[in-house]
This record gives C-alpha cells, structure tokens and sequence, in this order.
C-alpha cells in the first residue's frame, strides 16, 4: 500500500499532544534494553519495505514499540486492544509525530472494531497482538487482507487460546509466534507488571485500605499468582479459586485458602477475576456477596464478570466515583463494578511498570525480527519464541544492570549432556 493512500489518523480531537510526548518520553527513559534495540534497528533498517499492524493497548510504553520498530524501517499502524485503555494524548502525539494511529478512548463496539479494520485495509505484512482482535478479523471478515501475512505475535494467554483453537481445527492462516510463553514474558510481565498494575489500579480508583481484608483471586495462572502475591504484601487475606487441581495446590501451599468461588462470594471483601475464561463471577455469586464488595477483572476481555447478569439484578445503577459503577439490589446490598468489567490495569490505570514492558516490548520486537526473516520458511501454526532470543533479552538487561551471571566451564557443559557419570 502507498503510505500517501492511507487513511487519515482517527484519534480524539483536541487531545493534548505535548502531554502524550511528556508521557512517552518518560516511559522511553525507563525503557533501556527497547533502547538499544532501536540503536541497532536504527543503523541496520532490518524492516524497510515491511508493514505493520499492531493493536495493542494504546499507552506511553507501546508508543516506544511503535516507535522502535518505524526506527526499524518498518511502515507502522496502530490501534487500541481495548477501548477504555486508549490513552487519547499519547494516540494523537504518535499520530503528530506521522503514524497511523486509529483509536479513542471510550468508543463502542463499532467504532472500535472499525478501527481494527483500519488498520487491516493497511494490508500488513507482520501483525502484533494482544488478545486476538486482528487475528480473529483476519480469520472471519478481513480474510483477504491476510494475502500479504508473514507472520504474527501474539502477547496474552486470551489470544493464544483463540490461536491454538483455529491451529487445531486446520483453519490458522499464517505462522504465530507465542510471546506470551517466552520466559521473559510469563515470569515477569504476567506475574511482577500484573500483580502491581492491578493493585495500583484498584488502589487508585477505590482509595480504600487493603490491608486487613479478603481478596479473592480468580485463577492461579502466573498472572493470578502476581495478584494474590502483591495482596497479600499489602496485607490482605487471599483466597485462590481454582479449576485446575495442580495449581489449586501450589496455592495451597503458597499460604492461599482455596475454594470454589460459590463459597469464597459471601467472604470477600474485593475479587479480582484473572482467568482467561468467560462467567467466572455469575447471578450465582452476586446473590451472595457482601454490601459493599468490589469486583474487578484482570483478564483481557470484559467476559470473567458477567456484567450482562449484574445489570439486570440491580434495582438502580449509578457512578460511586470516576470508574465504580455501584449496582444496588433489590435487599439493598450494594455491588461496586471497577471500569465496566474491562481489564482493570489498563482501563483504570497506566498498565504495567516501564521497566516490564521494556522486556515484553523487547520480546515483540524481536518476534518480529525473527518473523521478518525466517517467517516465509516458517509452517504455519504457533511457535515458541526461539530461546535465544528470550535469553538475549534477558541477558541485556542483566548487562545494562552491571549484573553478571556464572558461565558453565566445559566440563560441566560435558556432564550435563552426557549420560556416563565420568
């Protein structure tokens, strides 16, 4: 596609611009491994000639991706994820500064799904993205822009189930490289960046102490584990909820009570649903929560709590404060909601720390260097991301940290991969 053809930007009118600079500026600062990844993608154009599409949540952090890869070479469009985490200042400084930029905050459900198809009239050739939106268009309505597809990446647990699910019925179109599983991925974004973005979120939104009360935490995965982790060092009681058995006991004998949500309803004081998965808090577990209980969700689509079922138990819905809707019923026990149900983080927050995201986003920019050269051989289905890749990232943090790692001498390189105990 000629770049002089494209659609004009779509962001909120009036937005301010210098404020969304500020924002990226600060996040780039505290983002150093992206940085020296730009210096070297800046020099050697890895990606000229090669579109991109990406929809992700729109903030400070993914501009510096953004950014990064049009440092690259590459023709960049970007969209939201999500349409309460769009960050209006920063779309339109990025959209200033020459991207393609097709996002608002607050807009419904058509005008958000036409700002996914925005960015597929692109015609890309590599994708990123986080929860499936674009894959599940290039799938369904948008099959013919998937004509000049490489490959993609995919950055949460959500999108890959979505992937794994097309791969297995034969119907994938184009190769995948599951970001989300890389170690750099799971062990610090989706446990350390979930577990204090969620808290600094309901914590901000609420301004209600957490020490001292229970928190029920949907779902052990390493994105619940950072939840119950950060409660609990906050002072709260946590209680897991589980339906997998092996991580029902971890939680056990991290220290967590664990129970079905229908016996931990009447005990919490704040649940947080981080499951992946749909009606996980339901008009069963409304009926008996306490006055005053907080719901949240921190999986990525606005499924986990049944907001359908709470709206219509409620007698009167009205604003307790900017993001809780209260929900009151017909015993007069009032239900607070925290940003509609969407991913609480990122709806009522900033999202995860820089420094998290300086990994994760370096994590997708080198999916997309791999792709950029290896995904035409690649067999179409989902890939892990190449280890060495994963290290080389962890491995310049740790160089930009001044911290050193032990090496193995050759001769426990031999013991290792030798079976005969010589």
């Amino acid at each position: 596609m000629n770049p002089s053809k494209r659609t004009p930007s779509i962001v909120a009118a009036g937005a301010d611009i210098e404020a969304g600079r500020r924002k990226i500026a600060w996040a780039w600062e505290h983002m150093p491994v992206l940085r020296r990844m730009a210096a070297g993608l800046e020099a050697e154009q890895p990606l000229a000639g090669l579109r991109v599409a990406i929809s992700v949540h729109v903030e400070a952090k993914t501009a510096c991706l953004a950014k990064t890869l049009v440092k690259g070479g590459a023709d960049v469009a970007l969209t939201g994820c999500n349409p309460l985490s769009t960050q209006d200042d920063v779309a339109a400084a990025l959209a200033a500064d020459g991207l393609a930029v097709y996002c608002r905050h607050g807009v419904g459900e058509a005008e958000y799904r036409e700002h996914l198809r925005q960015v597929l009239a692109f015609e890309p050739h590599l994708v990123i993205d986080d929860g499936g939106d674009l894959a599940q268009l290039l799938h369904s309505s948008e099959r013919d822009k998937a004509a000049h597809l490489i490959g993609g990446c995919e950055e949460t647990t959500t999108g890959l189930l979505r992937l794994r699910s097309l791969e297995r019925e034969g119907r994938l179109l184009y190769p995948v490289i599951a970001i989300n599983d890389a170690r750099c991925k799971h062990l610090f974004d989706n446990r350390f960046g979930t577990g204090q973005s969620v808290w600094t979120a309901i914590m901000a939104t609420t301004n209600l102490l957490v020490a001292g009360k229970t928190v029920v935490v949907a779902g052990f995965g390493m994105c619940g584990k950072g939840v119950a982790l950060r409660a609990r060092g906050l002072g709260a009681r946590v209680i897991v909820t589980e339906i997998d058995p092996v991580k029902a006991c971890e939680a056990l004998m991290e220290g967590y009570d664990v129970m079905p949500m229908a016996d931990a309803a009447p005990l919490g004081d704040c649940f947080v649903t981080v499951t992946g998965c749909r009606d996980v808090m339901t008009i069963e577990h409304f009926a008996r929560l306490k006055d005053g209980a907080i719901l949240c969700n921190a999986g990525h689509f606005d499924v986990e709590v049944n907001v359908r079922q709470l709206r219509e138990s409620a007698v009167s819905i009205e604003q307790a404060r900017p993001g809780i809707t209260a929900f009151r019923q017909t015993d007069g026990r009032t239900i607070h909601l925290l940003a509609e149900g969407r991913l609480v983080n990122l709806a009522a927050g900033d999202g995860h720390p820089a420094e998290i995201m300086d990994m994760s986003f370096a994590l997708q920019t080198s999916g997309i260097l791999y792709l950029a050269s290896a995904g035409r051989q690649l067999k179409i289905g989902v890939h892990d991301l190449p280890a060495e890749l994963d290290n080389q990232v962890a491995s310049m943090l740790l160089e930009i940290l001044d911290k050193k790692t032990d090496q193995l001498s050759d001769d426990q390189r031999h013991y290792l991969d030798h079976w005969q105990l010589d």
